[in-house]
């Protein structure tokens, strides 16, 4: 196996590690507040420090319930947790995120954008 199919393979399992799991899961939500992605709608918001993150996380038996059920599925997208901010229109502070499936967040983004479209 080639060097970049080996570093590949070793970032793909390290991504599924806890560890590799928050810190992308808190880089993904930088990035948004940054202006990175979706500017009009995430960029300005506030965010937690990452060990703020990191405590609220693994004090949570939601994440560690979801994280459980994710590995014995195999790693299914659907049932990755994924952060949900309670109120859309606030960051990612942690009163106003909960652990959620990735499935779960996005039925209720689809939902959101539905319910704005019809105002």
């Amino acid at each position: 196996m080639r060097s970049k199919e080996k570093s590949r393979e070793a970032n793909s399992k390290y991504w599924k590690t806890e560890k590799g799991k928050l810190m992308m899961t808190y880089n993904n939500m930088s990035r948004r507040v940054k202006g990175y992605v979706k500017p009009k709608l995430y960029k300005g918001l506030e965010i937690c420090s990452r060990d703020e993150f990191y405590l609220w996380t693994k004090s949570s038996d939601s994440f560690t319930e979801l994280y459980n059920e994710w590995i014995k599925s195999g790693f299914e997208r659907r049932l990755s947790p994924s952060i949900d901010r309670v109120d859309s229109s606030c960051g990612y502070t942690v009163d106003n995120m909960q652990w959620i499936t990735f499935s779960e967040n996005s039925r209720r983004g689809a939902n959101s954008r539905w319910n704005n479209e019809l105002q």
